[in-house]
């Protein structure tokens, strides 16, 4: 399978960190990080859900809670982490809703997954990195198609466009990039019960692509970021073209 490959390629003999390895398109890449060979170091602020993870893999594997919010549980997970090569962090916090009724803290929390919480892990971490490393962060494709009541993580996930850039030219030559994803059936939409599959079926339907994202999918931009040492500043819109329509 390509994504294996390219995945063995990538990570066999090295140490990543999952910043959101306790669910979703975090525990998938730990799962096929795993099975490639790398070391895992899994983060997150739920310790039962990060231990659900490590259960299921094979490999050299540790635990350590972090907050995005928290500057001072980020210094505690790079002095933990030691040496490492590559950071992926999958985190959000959406604070979704009509412009009138959002509560301050909830904005603050999106703004501490998306774009404070980067930009600190990016200073607690960079100076561990190993040569030839890189910090992988997740957008999302409300950031360049806005809807009403996304206006939080529309502005979270546009900023942090912008700050992979300017990462990419502080922290040079270690590399800076993101994923965009669109929608993808990762087991967030499962909340939607009886109506998720009507619901993705549309998105398939109107989407360029002409079909919804997996899991696999993500995983396979990640890799290409992680292992390709000519793209720094890049945002991978992995959307279908679901941007664009």
């Amino acid at each position: 399978m390509f994504t294996d490959a390219l995945a063995k390629k990538a990570l066999e003999g090295r140490r990543l960190i999952v910043v959101g390895a306790g669910s979703h398109v975090g525990r998938h890449l730990a799962q096929t990080a795993s099975a490639a060979g790398a070391e895992l170091v899994l983060a997150g602020p739920d310790a039962s859900k990060l231990a659900a993870t490590a259960a299921d893999l094979a490999g050299p594997t540790r635990t350590r809670l972090v907050d995005l919010a928290d500057e001072d549980s980020i210094a505690a997970l790079a002095a933990e982490a030691g040496p490492f090569d590559h950071l992926v962090s999958t985190a959000a916090m959406p604070a979704n809703g009509p412009l009138a009724s959002l509560e301050l803290a909830m904005v603050q929390r999106a703004f501490a997954a998306k774009v404070i919480g980067p930009l600190l892990l990016a200073k607690h971490l960079a100076g561990q990195m190993n040569e030839g490393g890189s910090f992988t962060f997740f957008s999302g494709v409300a950031a360049w198609r806005p809807a009403p009541e996304r206006v939080v993580m529309a502005t979270t996930n546009g900023a942090l466009s912008f700050l992979v850039e300017a990462l990419a030219v502080e922290l040079a030559p270690l590399r800076v990039n993101a994923v965009s994803p669109g929608i993808v059936d990762s087991g967030a939409w499962d909340t939607l019960g009886e109506g998720k599959d009507a619901f993705l079926r549309g998105v398939a339907e109107r989407n360029p692509a002409r079909r919804i994202g997996t899991p696999d999918d993500l995983v396979q931009a990640v890799l290409y970021a992680i292992s390709s040492p000519f793209v720094t500043g890049t945002v991978l819109h992995v959307d279908g073209g679901g941007r664009l329509v």
